[in-house]
């Protein structure tokens, strides 16, 4: 194991010196700003030198003054060492990629109070100085000689940047002209206006002109570019939004400050609702910040104890949803309690007969693979340990529910205990329906327009501004 030995004051010369090579990395400075307490997006950008020279100059010297630190505390003087003051001079900038060379040479030594100054200098690969100055220390009287320990592990987990991704998917599209169902609340209003303002959708405010009013007015915003349709009150809205779907005005629904079963019922109204030959369901699409690819769960608000045939068109909505999100052949997970086909479990049996009927050309474009539990869909360690093998565990995509109540309750264990962001869309109808909820964050409701306005535009064949 390696060693970490100082050098004690009687040990150390005049000139004697030490020096280390750090290139910087993205991750550098992500580390160091979260260490900082500076998590801002501007200084987590590898633009920031050319964005912001002064911030960069503190932002990135102050890692290079790290290093400093670093060798004084590990190898000159080394462990034991106490920093009493420096004096350091940032000159030129480090940008990402740059070789940072630090080094500290002795200059002078006090015999009395075992003080030692030392000149500090960091250079980069262009023989630049970065960082000039001197440092004043108390070097170690007594030998130390330790294992030189690991570093800890960090894992920086980013949230919502799957959504973000989303969102520049849609740059260059037109937007969809949407119905927002009652907007009578400050976070369903904001909501539909900031996806408006970033640029994807048009929304047509329908719902109670006075009480829209009265929350623009309350979240201070300007209803003037907007189209108010004005109804009598939510049931109205609903059903106002949805004849508007079937007209063609629209191009999409976006829930407001309504329950969601008071829209889904003018939806799926028999004569005048949005039905196709397809069963209606709902998918979360989640950014959970631990799993490595997007994770998509079906359904989970809008079929409570699905058919089989129900479950036949929940899958192929889901896939058919994935693609148009730029997933060509997406794994299907069937979840259950157990991966084992037994009939005390009709999931199990549910997922049996659905992968078969995948076999035979009845559910389309995807890889399925069931029953899996959830351990063994998520964690190839897991199934293997099981001794599954199979091309969908450990890296499924789509997450199949036996029911809502698994589903909902799934969803929202991932959002609360292990950090995600969740969007939601139901599909199987004529027209993307927009599903927020007012705890959703603006990340998550712009994620939902952009899913509706990347599904309609696939299904469409991609229309441009």
């Amino acid at each position: 194991m390696e060693q970490i030995e100082n050098r004690t004051y009687t040990e150390l010369n005049i000139g004697d010196s030490a020096s280390l090579v750090r290139t910087l990395t993205q991750r550098d400075i992500e580390l160091f700003s979260v260490m900082a307490g500076d998590a801002a997006p501007l200084s987590l950008d590898h633009g920031l030198a050319r964005s912001d020279p002064f911030r960069a100059v503190v932002a990135h010297g102050t890692w290079a003054g790290a290093l400093l630190s670093t060798i004084l505390g590990t190898r000159l003087p080394g462990p034991g060492t106490v920093y009493v003051a420096q004096s350091l001079h940032f000159g030129k900038s480090i940008e990402l990629g740059d070789t940072i060379t630090v080094s500290v040479r002795v200059t002078e030594k006090d015999d009395v109070t075992h003080r030692i100054t030392l000149q500090c200098r960091a250079v980069n690969q262009r023989g630049e100085d970065v960082i000039t100055g001197v440092a004043l220390v108390v070097a170690p009287t007594e030998k130390i000689l330790r294992p030189a320990e690991a570093l800890p592990e960090f894992e920086l987990i980013e949230k919502g940047r799957r959504y973000e991704r989303l969102i520049a998917m849609t740059r260059g599209l037109e937007p969809l002209r949407t119905a927002v169902v009652h907007p009578v609340d400050t976070a369903s209003l904001v909501g539909a206006i900031e996806a408006a303002r970033a640029n994807l959708i048009v929304p047509i405010l329908v719902g109670p002109e006075a009480k829209i009013r009265a929350a623009a007015d309350r979240a201070q915003v300007d209803l003037t570019p907007y189209e108010i349709v004005s109804t009598e009150h939510s049931e109205a809205a609903a059903a106002q939004a949805v004849a508007m779907a079937r007209a063609n005005k629209v191009q999409a629904l976006m829930k407001g400050a309504l329950h969601t079963d008071e829209l889904m019922h003018a939806v799926v109204d028999a004569e005048q609702g949005l039905r196709t030959a397809r069963r209606i369901s709902h998918v979360f699409a989640i950014d959970a910040p631990a799993y490595p690819r997007p994770l998509f769960v079906t359904d989970a608000a809008i079929n409570v104890s699905p058919s089989l045939d129900d479950k036949r068109d929940i899958i192929q909505n889901a896939i058919d949803l994935v693609h148009a999100l730029g997933i060509a052949e997406p794994r299907v997970a069937i979840l259950s309690a157990v991966e084992t086909v037994t009939g005390k479990l009709r999931s199990t049996l549910d997922a049996a007969a659905l992968c078969k009927m995948a076999d035979r050309g009845q559910i389309t474009g995807g890889i399925l693979d069931g029953p899996l539990a959830f351990d063994n869909a998520v964690s190839e360690e897991a199934a293997k340990t099981k001794g599954i093998k199979s091309p969908v565990a450990g890296r499924a995509d789509i997450f199949v529910v036996p029911d809502l109540e698994a589903g909902n309750m799934l969803a929202k264990q991932l959002e609360y205990l292990a950090g995600a962001e969740i969007a939601g869309i139901v599909l199987g109808a004529r027209v993307p329906i927009i599903l927020t909820s007012r705890a959703d964050k603006t990340v998550a409701r712009l994620a939902s327009c952009a899913i509706a306005l990347l599904l309609a535009r696939h299904t469409s064949g991609g229309a441009k501004s």
